[in-house]
């Protein structure tokens, strides 16, 4: 059973996130990772024989990806979306649902606002993204300070990420993960790049006091160290995970899957034929 909102615990401060995206909208917002995933988008959208004619896009950048559909209704990623029921045939999240206190309720929404066979398409990072930083930062604190607080946002697994995909009501499931390594100068270069993407550390539970200089040189020295970029060095390497969700409005007319026990052939048949064939 779903949870109530308020009982749902509070995974980010929605302000303060709103707050880094607009700076970095305002100073320069470093859009690499988001043409990443609209060129992915675009890929998967080319390979579909349909012209989908009522595109949503759901996300907190409002100005970059109204460009890369520009005949959407773009919406800001809100708790309660302002889609109307059935009126798209295609709804696009983009990558704002890792901020989302409740994913599945926005999936929800999102499938609600689609037509009878509509496309769903969600992009978002996941699996081990800024998984070093984490690593580097979380060995820092403990090292100097004895303590431990929020500062990378948890990522959902792809397979996690891909079960809420039917807990939606979405049929057809598929999840897929692109895997982006970056180089960086340093980890204070990494820091500036992700407040330039909006990316910084919005986490409802995040430390509200400054953090001492000594924290981010060590996790610094740390990166360095442990995570070098093997192509040079004299820089470092971090991960980048983007998970894309893809799922289909119900419809009658959509392929279904065979009842269990149907099948007219057995497995073992069709690998001895294959291993006859080889032969």
């Amino acid at each position: 059973m779903t949870k109530p909102a308020q009982d749902r615990p509070t995974l980010t401060d929605r302000p303060a996130l709103l707050r880094q995206r607009d700076r970095a909208n305002r100073r320069g917002f470093a859009d690499i990772l988001h043409r990443l995933a609209a060129d992915e988008i675009q890929d998967r959208l080319s390979e579909i024989n349909r012209r989908f004619t009522a595109p949503a896009v759901v996300t907190g950048f409002p100005d970059f990806w109204a460009q890369v559909l520009p005949d959407a209704r773009v919406v800001s990623d809100e708790p309660v979306l302002d889609l109307q029921p059935g009126a798209h045939d295609l709804v696009v999240h983009a990558m704002a649902l890792h901020w989302a206190d409740d994913p599945v309720g926005q999936m929800v929404q999102c499938a609600r606002a689609l037509r009878e066979d509509g496309l769903f398409i969600a992009a978002c990072f996941g699996g081990q993204t800024l998984q070093e930083l984490r690593a580097a930062l979380a060995q820092a604190e403990v090292e100097m300070t004895g303590g431990l607080s929020p500062r990378i946002l948890p990522m959902g697994e792809i397979r996690d990420m891909g079960g809420l995909l039917g807990r939606a009501g979405l049929a057809l499931p598929v999840a897929d993960l692109v895997t982006q390594k970056a180089s960086y100068r340093d980890l204070f270069h990494l820091a500036h790049d992700l407040r330039a993407m909006g990316e910084g550390n919005a986490m409802a539970a995040r430390l509200r006091r400054p953090t001492g200089r000594a924290v981010f040189a060590r996790a610094a020295a740390i990166m360095a160290e442990h995570h070098a970029d093997r192509d040079d060095p004299s820089r470092i390497a971090t991960t980048f995970d983007l998970v894309f969700l893809t799922g289909w409005s119900p419809s009658e007319t959509q392929p279904k899957p065979l009842r269990p026990g149907s099948a007219t052939t057995r497995l073992e048949d069709a690998l001895k034929e294959i291993r006859t064939r080889k032969t």
